[in-house]
């Protein structure tokens, strides 16, 4: 081969970005994009709701390294090559305006996935990448004089001389088989970013509800996080929910995802100032029914079923409440214990927890430290990050490392 190649396995958003970043870097290097689906940019695709939460308003690569479970002090060097702010300049310089919301996030002005997907393939196509769709790799080998012998999903060979996996979470073992063949070690994969299965009447008759500040925490493990919380048809959501299982990924797993859930709807306020307020409402509207005597923020319905969880009567007064019963509010209200009996995926934005062991890589260039010429990016990694928009900074900057590396791999080879 006259021309040097260079092969990525994997059309995501770290595959991608790897891509256009190699031959953008070194125009002239055959730079071919095989992915297994029909589809490229999947994930992309259906991200934050079909509006694609690019990355995150951080722009201080150590204090961005602290929103992932997996991987901090290993980013905290690409982060300072490659970090948010470039993602965002980086968009800006080709047509594609993101905005910041509330909580951090950054989306395309357009608050359409699409508008990243399109500025993803143009890119990949004015700069020369081969995009191969319905096309895996079933195996590789390394060539004893460099470069690796491919077998492709229909049989075919393919040869080159740089190698890219970038195939994504590894869901089960089988999903880093590539890199295994090629002398790699597995951290086991488990479920991260995943909500809570309850079985618990009332929480689930409140479906649809969202609760905007709730601290959620697991008793005996150190986790705990504080922000919205949804609750649905199974159980609990939202980005508290989804932050624990992230930090807890493997603790969880462990438990085989059945562990008690404490919920504390009250977080601004501790139990003591929660009993005082108590208190004052039955001074101050004495006749008043207790379940329609909301404590703000709380949704009148949430309010209704915690009453009734306490174990008081729908008809109770505020004058007739019991000490006891006053104390057996304060703990539902700061206190609830719901026990956890399952787990379900959440489906926008899949992670996982485990991959290729990051002492087995070269982070500054991202190639592997065991097999010359094979490199790697995004989730196939043993590093994700909390929801936010994180795991796709790491695809765009482990993709971008990779993607120079490479070129500067193919270009040391082709001269």
């Amino acid at each position: 081969m006259s021309t040097r190649r260079v092969v990525i396995v994997g059309g995501g958003a770290a595959g991608f970005f790897a891509a256009i970043t190699c031959a953008q870097t070194r125009p002239g290097t055959e730079v071919i994009l095989l992915e297994k689906s029909p589809q490229f940019l999947a994930k992309v695709r259906i991200s934050g709701g079909g509006r694609c939460n690019v990355t995150h308003a951080c722009f201080e690569p150590r204090e961005l390294t602290r929103r992932y479970p997996r991987g901090e002090r290993a980013l905290i060097s690409p982060f300072h090559r490659f970090q948010a702010r470039d993602t965002v300049a980086w968009f800006a310089a080709r047509g594609v305006e993101l905005k910041t919301e509330a909580d951090g996030r950054m989306f395309p002005t357009t608050d359409s996935s699409q508008t990243i997907i399109d500025c993803l393939t143009r890119e990949a196509q004015a700069s020369g990448v081969k995009l191969i769709p319905n096309r895996g790799v079933e195996r590789a080998t390394r060539r004893a004089d460099g470069g690796f012998d491919l077998t492709l999903s229909n049989g075919e060979p393919l040869l080159c001389e740089a190698l890219l996996l970038a195939t994504g979470g590894c869901r089960a073992a089988v999903g880093g088989q590539l890199a295994v063949a090629l002398g790699h070690t597995l951290e086991p994969p488990v479920p991260s970013l995943f909500t809570f299965h309850l079985e618990t009447p009332w929480v689930r008759a409140l479906a649809g509800l969202a609760i905007e500040r709730v601290e959620a925490s697991v008793p005996g493990t150190g986790l705990r996080e504080t922000g919205p919380v949804l609750l649905t048809h199974w159980g609990v959501s939202g980005p508290a929910i989804l932050r624990l299982s992230a930090w807890g990924a493997r603790l969880l797993a462990e438990m085989n995802y059945i562990f008690p859930l404490l919920l504390n709807w009250l977080p601004h306020l501790n139990a003591e100032k929660v009993a005082a307020e108590l208190q004052a409402r039955r001074a101050s509207q004495p006749a008043r029914l207790v379940v329609n005597s909301p404590v703000a923020p709380l949704p009148s319905r949430l309010w209704e079923q915690l009453v009734l969880a306490a174990g008081i009567a729908r008809d109770t007064r505020w004058s007739v409440l019991s000490k006891a019963q006053l104390h057996q509010l304060t703990q539902q209200l700061t206190r609830t214990e719901l026990p956890v009996s399952g787990k379900s995926l959440n489906k926008d934005e899949f992670v996982t927890c485990g991959g290729v062991r990051l002492n087995e890589v070269n982070l500054k260039t991202m190639e592997s430290r065991v097999c010359p010429g094979l490199y790697f990016a995004g989730e196939v990694l043993d590093i994700d990050g909390i929801t936010g928009g994180f795991n796709f900074q790491a695809a765009w900057t482990t993709g971008w490392i990779a993607g120079q590396a490479m070129a500067g791999n193919a270009a040391g080879k082709s001269e």
